[in-house]
Parts: structure tokens; C-alpha cells; sequence
């Protein structure tokens, strides 16, 4: 199943290493690896729809949300309510090469309501990483303070002492 630290995972898959963008899961064996992880379908099918939805959620998350393609993942799935006892559960039903696409997009919505504003690219325009700002105050700006926070502050202190007159 998705969870948040899932779809992170999914959405970070994209990184810049050394001033170059990577992409983790072009490598079969690392993506199938992780679809099996979250309970799906590793065949080349389900392997395209998972990359198809990562790069439609990246759009999302960083802009206004591609609805067309969105609806292409979900299309002819449902939700039926299953009661057992006095547990009530939503099963999902659909195409089997897609439900692993349609969980990490049912969590990105998921994420959007229950935390809306929270899920955002990383503050520094070099980095192509998200992250879930999970503060009380929900101002947290970068993936991570230790690398894009700590550099970008030290980038704009030299910029500022730089342009600055001796005394």
C-alpha cells in the first residue's frame, strides 16, 4: 500500500546529483524492486504506469494539476465498500497493471486534503526534490536544511557581504 513516505519516495525518484538530474527508476530492477515492496505488479505494464503517474504528480505538485492525465490513470477504477462486522473497508478495483499507479495518486489527493499546501517542491530551484513540510507553523522551505537550506542561506550571505561596502 501507499503511504506518505511512499509517495515521497516515488516523487524524489528524480533527483540531481552533482549539478546532473538522475532518475532512479529507469532502472527496471530498482522500480520493479519497489513495486513489489508496495504490493504491486512488477511486470513492464504496471512498471509504465507507475513512472506515468510519478511524472504527472511531480507536474502537480509543482503546478496546476494535469486533470486529463490524471483521468487517464483512474479510469474504470472504483471504490466498493466491503462491511465485515462493524469494520466497513474500501476495497479497489480496476486494472491490475494500474492500481499501483492509482494508489500513488489516491495518496497524493489523500495528502492534498487532509494536509493542503503541505506537499511542495523544494525551495532551492536547483534541487528537484519534495518534501512534506510537517511543521507546526508550515514554513518549512527546502528538502533538507542541512544541504539546500544551509546552501542557499550561505549562497545569499556571500551575495549580500559581496555587494556591500567596506567600512
Amino acid at each position: 500500500m501507499i503511504d506518505e513516505e511512499a509517495l515521497l519516495e516515488a516523487l524524489n525518484s528524480t533527483p540531481v546529483v552533482d549539478g546532473r538530474p538522475q532518475d532512479r527508476w529507469a532502472d527496471e530492477d530498482a522500480l520493479r524492486q519497489w513495486a513489489r515492496e508496495h504490493g504491486g505488479a512488477d511486470d513492464a505494464p504496471a512498471i509504465e504506469w507507475l513512472r506515468t503517474a510519478r511524472d504527472v504528480l511531480q507536474v502537480a505538485t509543482r503546478g496546476p494539476v494535469p486533470e486529463a492525465d490524471l483521468r487517464r490513470i483512474l479510469t474504470g477504477v472504483q471504490q466498493v465498500p466491503e462491511v465485515d462486522g462493524s469494520t466497513l473497508r474500501w476495497r479497489l478495483y480496476g486494472p491490475p497493471e494500474r492500481m499501483l499507479a492509482v494508489e500513488l495518486v489516491l495518496t497524493w489527493y489523500d495528502v492534498q486534503t487532509r494536509r493542503p499546501g503541505r506537499l511542495r517542491p523544494c525551495g532551492n530551484d536547483e534541487c528537484r526534490l519534495f518534501h512534506l513540510d510537517r511543521s507546526r507553523a508550515n514554513t518549512a522551505r527546502w528538502c533538507s536544511m542541512k544541504t539546500c537550506g544551509n546552501r542557499l542561506k550561505a549562497r545569499r550571505h556571500q551575495e549580500r557581504t559581496r555587494h556591500k561596502p567596506a567600512t
